[in-house]
């Protein structure tokens, strides 16, 4: 994260801002293609055989390639999308949320090339010719939803515009379709969804605070109540500064602390919790 805010501080001008906007744009232009000129988008498609023999604009043009057929459901989740990537980019600010979307396309034409390369070496690159239509914008507006799920997980919408539910549990039923589509479909599309996904992947480990959950961390709360409980069989004090000796029944306005720097379970009230001698 600290990376993220050198970047921000540097690169911040350039962040584009409403992109969000731009997204949609780009499904509406691949869903005009797709009925006005549809055998255009065969030349759009992601295959990093075609890319190496000159057709450079691949590497972009996929990003117009719409994720099915277009009919109602389809302009409701647009309109959808663009409320909940609007909401990304205020919580976030424009540079976060530019490099997550933007993390995630470069991660899945890497992926794409990677893959590639892996099947030209197994004597199967032409499989990834005839599936390069798994690589599309799809996948990069599901990473959108879950990082809004994550963020907001208990903000309530209205399925079909009557059930409420909490949109935690519907990007729990996404995840659970996403395995069973990676388990169902071969390595194409379990490339597109893993490195179109891998920004929020990133993006939730990075976000999470995983000293809670470090064995130091739960040997220490277990330590800290197995010592409150045993306060509670007795008279026995809560607290008690490793320094003076005073508990909380030495005054009500008295605050300790364990110190972390401490070589094992030592409190100490306010007075001493920056003064004392660490226990090494």
């Amino acid at each position: 994260m600290k990376l993220i805010n050198k970047m921000e501080r540097k690169f911040g001008k350039y962040a584009i801002s409403n992109l969000t906007m731009y997204i949609v744009i780009t499904y509406v232009v691949g869903y005009l293609l797709l009925y006005l000129a549809p055998n255009m988008l065969s030349y759009f498609l992601l295959e990093p055989a075609l890319i190496l023999r000159g057709q450079v604009w691949r590497i972009v043009s996929w990003l117009l390639i719409p994720p099915g057929s277009l009919d109602i459901f389809t302009i409701i989740m647009l309109f959808f999308y663009y409320s909940i990537g609007t909401t990304l980019e205020r919580t976030w600010g424009a540079f976060r949320y530019n490099l997550y979307i933007f993390g995630g396309i470069i991660l899945t034409v890497i992926g794409a090339f990677i893959l590639y390369f892996i099947l030209r070496l197994t004597g199967s690159a032409g499989i990834l010719i005839y599936e390069g239509g798994s690589f599309s914008t799809y996948f990069i507006s599901m990473s959108i939803f879950l990082g809004f799920a994550a963020e907001y997980p208990n903000m309530q919408v209205l399925l079909y515009f009557i059930i409420p539910l909490k949109i935690k549990w519907l990007a729990l039923v996404d995840i659970i379709y996403l395995v069973w589509q990676m388990a169902q479909s071969g390595w194409v599309t379990r490339a597109a969804i893993i490195c179109s996904l891998m920004n929020f992947i990133i993006f939730f480990f990075a976000s999470r605070n995983m000293t809670r959950i470090s064995p130091r961390q739960i040997k220490r709360k277990r330590t800290y109540m197995r010592a409150v409980n045993n306060s509670r069989q007795g008279n026995v004090t809560k607290h008690k500064c490793a320094v003076c000796g005073r508990t909380e029944l030495d005054g009500d306005d008295l605050e300790f602390r364990f110190c972390s720097k401490c070589k094992g379970n030592y409190e100490y009230c306010q007075d001493h919790l920056f003064t004392h001698k660490h226990v090494q």
